[in-house]
């Protein structure tokens, strides 16, 4: 742990109801699948969410996928109060009820244009439509790397002609509306529940806007918070600049749920 972190785990012990746990799952709770429909948590990852969601004042997971498809997957629909915020904080999931308003009208226009833009691409590379945006995987193509780079350019411009934006992430580039992040997700939550102690988890380049309200929040002197990077030691394309910013690293969603069931013994 950097220093400071142990000062925000006395924190939330000091004062449980303060506190808001938010967490990624792809990459955090659940490993990095080729398909994103295959993805699963970890063992334990349901049962230690539960555990902290009855002592917490919040716990979130804050991911890009719709709500719904994270209940599913995570296997929350019976933790009382837990917070599923989909699409970046478009959508919220709480107790069974989904909040969510209509696609941006620009998402439908790239929708009808991104075969063109693609055409020509290796066979590997897949579109996974999320509704709410277009996110174009590069993971299966046999440079995935050199196929991103070379999509980049097109997928931008035609995120701009959208009224969308571009935004890059592990082997993917996602056309999303402007203005769409866990950051301002993580800010909303912050402020419907008062939180003064907060604890946040991610792994890829859509973390980067949380630690950065993060950073803004901390220097208001609004909250205590800890920023933690899951980087699994056997993932190549782990982004660096994630762990670079995070105060501690855990060595991925195995050692994350290990390191919050912890947390969950210290409150027991």
């Amino acid at each position: 742990m950097r220093s400071g972190s142990s000062d925000v785990v006395a924190a939330l012990l000091a004062d449980p109801r303060s506190a808001l746990l938010a967490v990624d799952f792809d990459g955090t709770l659940a490993p990095i699948v080729a398909r994103p429909e295959d993805a699963l948590p970890v063992d334990g990852a349901r049962e230690v969410l539960a555990a902290l969601a009855g002592k917490l004042g919040g716990v979130a997971i804050v991911s890009g996928r719709a709500a719904v498809d994270v209940v599913r997957l995570a296997d929350v629909t019976s933790i009382p109060g837990l917070r599923v915020l989909g699409h970046y904080g478009l959508q919220q999931w709480r107790d069974g009820a989904v909040s969510s308003p209509d696609p941006a009208p620009g998402v439908a226009i790239a929708r009808a244009r991104l075969r063109d833009v693609l055409e020509g691409a290796d066979a590997g590379v897949r579109v996974e439509d999320k509704q709410h945006s277009l996110a174009v995987h590069t993971r299966g193509a046999s440079h995935p790397e050199i196929e991103l780079a070379g999509l980049a350019p097109a997928l931008e411009a035609l995120a701009d002609a959208c009224g969308l934006e571009a935004v890059a992430g592990r082997y993917v580039i996602e056309l999303r509306p402007p203005g769409t992040d866990k950051g301002s997700a993580l800010r909303g939550v912050v402020a419907e529940i008062g939180a003064r102690v907060l604890i946040y988890i991610g792994d890829d380049l859509g973390d980067l806007p949380a630690y950065d309200a993060i950073d803004a929040l901390r220097a208001d002197g609004a909250i205590t918070a800890l920023t933690v990077a899951s980087v699994d030691p056997g993932d190549p394309d782990a982004p660096p600049a994630v762990a670079a910013r995070a105060d501690m690293v855990l060595d991925g969603p195995t050692a994350v749920v290990a390191w919050l069931a912890g947390l969950a013994a210290m409150l027991s």
